[in-house]
């Protein structure tokens, strides 16, 4: 299962090659810039139908027009998707299903890091709204179109960060304790990883894989809400593990598409291969509260309570 000839300096490139996307479609959260702009580029590269959902119906309208330029061919559609508003995500996703019955590929891209406390329209901290309940119901909506398929795949981007945080099933809203931007982006994460743990046992009957991916550490839009003290010291702190944006990209692209992968499910990717579980001061490898069972089924009934629906699929 860890086997692969791919690691941390992969390009999206690398791992694509060789692989045949035709007649198969992807939805991509966050197409506009950074690694999602390059996970869609590279998906119609391969012949894919490639659905770009973005918050900004105009960037994400240059977006596909800078993948036209370089590939006339590519199959695009434009899809506007605010994952912090649940009304919108029901939207996108009815629309989604209306137009592609059928889903091969999901990849949760989209997402926001160590912004200033901000609440949702029902109360949710901005980052946790975001970044994981926006992705659990759009995935979870759009679970029809995916079981119309044969193994379809879900890839979640978590990151290194959650070590930063567990999820406090107690305090998930920072209702309570003092508001720590990296402590809530940590979190986050976590729960990324985590709703692939519980995503991935409730498909397994249907052959649907999900899996959460570590990108690596890419200076992109993401680091918009940090000032440029912040960034140096991640820069100067991180300056031997950096990637590039086709190298940041690859892990997910890896997921989505690797032979290597049939049938891998409920796991934690980085540098284009599974994660050990790393200990308390590791860097790489997932923290073991990131793929506990127990924890994943806790964050679904907290998450399924949140949006208002219970998801039982048979």
């Amino acid at each position: 299962m860890n086997q692969t000839t791919f690691g941390a300096h992969s390009t999206t490139d690398e791992v694509i090659r060789g692989i045949d996307l035709r007649g198969k479609t992807a939805v991509v959260t966050g197409s506009a810039a950074g690694l999602g702009l390059e996970t869609v580029r590279v998906l119609a590269q391969a012949g894919a139908t490639v659905v770009m959902a973005a918050r900004d119906p105009h960037r994400n309208a240059q977006a596909m027009a800078r993948i036209r330029a370089d590939n006339p061919q590519a199959q695009l559609e434009s899809l506007t998707l605010d994952l912090s508003d649940l009304d919108s995500v029901r939207a996108a996703a009815a629309a989604v299903l209306e137009a592609h019955p059928a889903i091969d590929l999901l990849i949760n891209n989209a997402g926001v890091m160590a912004c200033p406390l901000a609440r949702t329209a029902n109360g949710c901290e901005l980052q946790f709204a975001t970044n994981h309940l926006g992705h659990f119901l759009f995935s979870c909506l759009l679970v029809p179109g995916l079981r119309r398929t044969a193994a379809a795949r879900v890839v979640s981007l978590s990151s290194a960060a959650h070590r930063y945080a567990a999820v406090d099933f107690d305090d998930p809203q920072f209702e309570r304790r003092p508001y720590d931007s990296w402590t809530a982006y940590g979190q986050s994460k976590t729960a990324n990883a985590l709703f692939a743990v519980g995503l991935a046992r409730r498909l397994a009957p249907f052959g649907i894989t999900a899996n959460a991916v570590h990108p690596g550490v890419i200076f992109t839009e993401l680091m918009r809400h940090m000032d440029s003290d912040a960034k140096d010291n991640l820069r100067e702190q991180a300056s031997a593990v950096t990637k590039t944006v086709p190298q940041g990209a690859a892990t997910q692209v890896w997921a989505a598409v690797s032979p290597a992968l049939a049938g891998v499910s409920g796991k934690y990717l980085e540098d284009c291969h599974v994660a050990h579980l790393a200990d308390a001061m590791s860097y790489d490898g997932c923290q073991a509260y990131a793929l506990d069972e127990r924890n994943a089924e806790r964050l679904w009934e907290l998450s399924e309570q949140i949006v208002g629906q219970r998801f039982d699929w048979r």
